[in-house]
């Protein structure tokens, strides 16, 4: 297979998703972690934006929420390379309604190689990497080659 490398900048674009039973905790970790997080540009689904917003006074983007697109919204903005890392508390307690769009939103993560952190453990070990103040190359998939290649064989 084809590969491309892709480049994650010194400035991070940062995803910050929580489910309403871990919007707190997220908020907290928000808090604790604002030195780090100041440096990058944040980007959330709806209410865990505003609220990490409203509490800390970082500036968040906000799009909708996850069960009204939000986490697709994430997973296109992966897909278009505006996306580079990922903190997303979810409650593996609960039900979600919109568990579709979650799996998607993983899966998408994982196809283009996103970092993503699933709890407050992983997120800390990953916000406190060297590599958070450096430029990171990975290799994606060529989709483009793929593709073409794919159709030829068809």
């Amino acid at each position: 297979m084809d590969y491309l490398t892709m480049t994650i900048g010194k400035q991070k674009n940062i995803a910050l998703i929580a489910h309403d039973n871990k919007k707190k905790e997220l908020i907290n970790w928000c808090e604790e972690n604002k030195e780090i997080l100041k440096k990058h540009f944040l980007c959330g689904t709806g209410t865990t934006a505003r609220m990490i917003t409203d509490y800390t006074s970082l500036p968040v983007k906000g799009y909708n929420s996850g069960p009204l697109g939000g986490d697709q919204q994430i997973g296109a903005k992966i897909v278009e390379g505006q996306i580079d890392f990922i903190i997303f508390f979810s409650d593996p307690l609960t039900a979600q309604p919109h568990d579709p769009d979650v799996k998607a939103l993983l899966r998408i993560a994982q196809v283009y190689d996103i970092p993503i952190a699933n709890n407050k453990a992983t997120a800390d070990f990953m916000i406190t990497s060297s590599l958070m103040d450096q430029e990171y190359e990975h290799d994606i998939i060529n989709f483009h080659q793929n593709i073409k290649d794919r159709a030829q064989t068809l």
